[in-house]
């Protein structure tokens, strides 16, 4: 599909609608080249295919252009990748190395690295500002790879010493067809320096929203003490990666933990 990303394209020449459920393709800009690691899919819904673009670095158009101005210093970049492996290389860029899976849309927006800061609140350490960088990454599996850290800030902003460390993967299950009894449901499982590990499950709340709960939280004999969690991550304006978690640290009910707005360092 080419031009500009917006609904009411006509397909590519060869495509039996009557045969497909999920069609998705790359948006491409009059020269032919892909806008912003924009993607599109045409769900089959009710017999007829509606098309939803889905757009690297924002799922709202309002957005688009502060995002396409921020790609300008970061689309050439990339994770460095160790050399002489028959396998996919890993990628944190859109617009470099393997196609992202399909099964992988309703993430588009995350995949990137991610910079930036925010405000913690824990029984131990109460409120403090940190550092952090989030890569989520693929390498054309039906998953995304996700690698956080975050360091200790002091009240003038400079680093103390390092803080939480989690990785893990992001995948979609369920068809996605909108009105499905497959409802499409978000999984998120991580493993924590701290010798935790949890798995969340949850849902796209929009094309640059998701929302999830933990399921199951298990720690190691020596793992720390906590409890369940919710996250919501969003693309807001700018482009940026925000999201706020609430989590149970003691018997009790949920409490805000975690809070950062990271900017678009590559993608």
């Amino acid at each position: 599909m080419c031009g500009a990303p917006v609904q009411g394209q006509t397909l590519p020449a060869g495509v039996d609608v009557e045969k497909e459920t999920v069609i998705t393709g790359r948006v491409l800009a009059a020269d032919g080249q892909p806008v912003g690691g924009a993607f599109v899919r045409l769900l089959d819904g009710t017999g007829e295919f509606t098309a939803e673009v889905v757009a690297s670095g924002t799922g709202d158009f309002r957005f688009f252009a502060a995002a396409e101005e921020r790609a300008k210093e970061t689309s050439a970049r990339n994770i460095p990748v160790l050399p002489g492996l028959p396998i996919p290389e890993d990628t944190a860029n859109l617009r470099l190395g393997p196609d992202l899976n399909p099964g992988m849309l309703a993430l588009l927006p995350l995949v990137g690295v991610w910079r930036g800061e925010g405000e913690a609140n824990n029984p131990t350490d109460g409120e403090y500002r940190f550092g952090q960088q989030i890569v989520v990454s693929h390498d054309g599996g039906n998953y995304l790879h996700w690698d956080s850290q975050t360091w200790v800030l002091d009240a003038d902003g400079e680093y103390v010493r390092p803080d939480l460390r989690e990785s893990g993967y992001w995948r979609v299950a369920g068809d996605g067809i909108p009105g499905s009894i497959d409802e499409e449901t978000v999984e998120l499982l991580l493993t924590h320096s701290s010798g935790v590990v949890e798995l969340y499950y949850g849902q796209a709340l929009t094309q640059s929203s998701w929302e999830l709960a933990t399921d199951v939280v298990i720690r190691s004999k020596q793992g720390a003490l906590v409890g369940g969690a919710k996250r919501l991550y969003g693309i807001i304006e700018g482009g940026d990666l925000a999201y706020v978690e609430e989590r149970i640290l003691a018997d009790g009910p949920l409490k805000p933990h975690l809070s950062a707005r990271l900017s678009r360092y590559i993608g």
